[in-house]
């Protein structure tokens, strides 16, 4: 089994990030790293979602999670918040909780607070950001990185009539990736 991987809600949140990763994922045939995450997690990216479409029909919004749960490996649902989660950000304890009882080696997340609690004390995981995460994917499997890069460049073309991958990784805060992405794209060409 590969590195067990929690994901935080901005991650999930990010319809770029969350098709990059599960794509990732299932291209690699989940040898390489395993997905997790908590049902609160779940619950925040949802709210999130329906704050900034608060239209979108309920089908959508179901459809959404049973998207995110069904990539998921394994879906946290028991953990202790200790005081020391709580002190930084006390919103995100239940990530800090999830992640240790849940014995993941990594936290990927885009927040700030999760990404630089390592300078401050010693944790049993691995806090990484999505652009970090992804480019230690093309390490190790760049053959699946330029599957999944000509999987997505496909979906694109053919929903919208052109595609700049790199763009939008780019938009999405995965400046490094996203230049990876232009190598391999020049590189199918």
């Amino acid at each position: 089994m590969g590195v067990r991987v929690f994901v935080d809600a901005n991650v999930l949140f990010s319809r770029i990030l969350r098709d990059w990763l599960f794509l990732l994922k299932i291209e690699s045939g989940g040898v390489m790293f395993t997905i997790g995450s908590s049902e609160d997690v779940i619950a925040e990216t949802i709210a999130r979602y329906r704050d900034q479409h608060p239209a979108a029909p309920g089908a959508r919004i179901a459809a959404i999670r049973e998207r995110i749960v069904a990539h998921l490996d394994e879906v946290v649902s028991e953990y202790d918040v200790q005081d020391w989660m709580l002190e930084d950000d006390p919103g995100d304890g239940h990530v800090r909780a999830a992640v240790c009882d849940g014995g993941f080696d990594m936290l990927v997340a885009c927040d700030k607070k999760l990404l630089c609690e390592r300078e401050k004390r010693a944790l049993p995981y691995e806090p990484i950001h999505p652009d970090q995460f992804f480019v230690l994917v093309d390490d190790s499997a760049p053959a699946a990185v330029r599957r999944v890069t000509s999987e997505q460049a496909a979906y694109f073309v053919k929903k919208s009539g052109e595609v700049d991958l790199p763009q939008a990784l780019r938009d999405a805060n995965c400046p490094e990736f996203a230049e990876r992405i232009a190598e391999h794209l020049r590189a199918m060409m």
